[in-house]
């Protein structure tokens, strides 16, 4: 099993990026990560005026996978997240949805405690941990890690836990794999700006589909397959997510699109996964044990 240190770290996806490991398809790695705000926020006097915004959403890798070339998919299992034992979650005027009508910010320093966050003295919440920023280079030029789009980047899906596999395109030699921004607890919506970030590590396995045109990013785990798409217009990425879950189940699991579009209508869920970021991400999920 290899390991990569939290110092190597990015804030933008490119194919311009410097490899920090090489890795074989098959294997483990070990990804030490910063929290979202790169550990400055300590304390919850600390203003948010004070941070440096050209160091959040920090990344770490990116990581060479030998093999992978532009047409494949890259095939991510999250192993296992362990977070670190406090967490930071805040809201504020400007930030997320609610920005325009508040008028001073709240940082909140959480504990967490086994699987339990201690929200304040009578509220535990219960942790759903999870991978906030995780991608690709894209096919050319760079983009931030705040912002998702067809590579993955910051999606912010709760569902990019473990036990999950993350499915994304190979757009350059070695695909330049990234991860970062974990959270300790997080809602569909992300309506403040931030899950309760926190530092730790995620451990994953890494593998290689050649030549396999999947409608990326998409995530499976043991109950179901996901459609993933991000934009400025949530209209619009709910239908990217929907279009790209018809071309999956007509072009993989030989339903007409007409019998796709009816089980979508029936027991298909669309959801949102983040609606603060420049791009807002929905995901389409399908029960698995409706296909083969």
């Amino acid at each position: 099993m290899k390991r990569i240190s939290k110092d190597s770290v990015i804030y933008a996806m490119s194919k311009d990026n410097k490899p920090a490991l090489y890795v074989e398809p098959s294997e483990q790695v070990v990804f030490e990560t910063w929290d979202a705000l790169h550990g400055q926020v300590e304390d919850a006097d600390k203003g948010i005026s004070e941070l440096n915004w050209e160091r959040v959403n920090p990344a770490t890798g990116p990581v060479y996978v030998s093999g992978a070339q532009p047409g494949d998919v890259l095939s991510v299992k999250i192993e296992k997240i362990e977070v670190a034992e406090t967490g930071v979650a805040l809201c504020g005027p400007g930030m997320g949805v609610m920005g325009g009508q508040l008028k001073e910010t709240t940082t909140k320093i959480i504990p967490i405690e086994g699987d339990v966050a201690h929200y304040s003295d009578s509220l535990s919440l219960p942790l759903n941990k999870m991978v906030g920023v995780i991608g690709v280079a894209p096919k050319e030029g760079e983009i931030s890690n705040g912002v998702p789009d067809m590579h993955g980047g910051n999606m912010d899906c709760k569902e990019v836990r473990e036990g999950a596999t993350i499915l994304l395109p190979v757009n350059v030699p070695g695909a330049l794999f990234a991860l970062g921004d974990i959270h300790a607890i997080m809602a569909d919506g992300e309506i403040s700006v931030t899950g309760l970030e926190v530092a730790g590590e995620v451990t994953v396995t890494i593998e290689l589909i050649k030549n396999e045109d999947l409608p990326v990013p998409m995530i499976i785990n043991a109950d179901y397959v996901m459609t993933l798409a991000s934009d400025e217009d949530l209209d619009i990425a709910v239908d990217m997510a929907v279009s790209n879950m018809v071309a999956y189940l007509t072009k993989f699991k030989g339903f007409t699109p007409e019998d796709a579009v009816i089980l979508m209508s029936l027991i298909a869920d669309v959801r949102i996964c983040q609606v603060v970021d420049p791009k807002k991400t929905a995901r389409v999920e399908f029960p698995k044990k409706y296909i083969k």
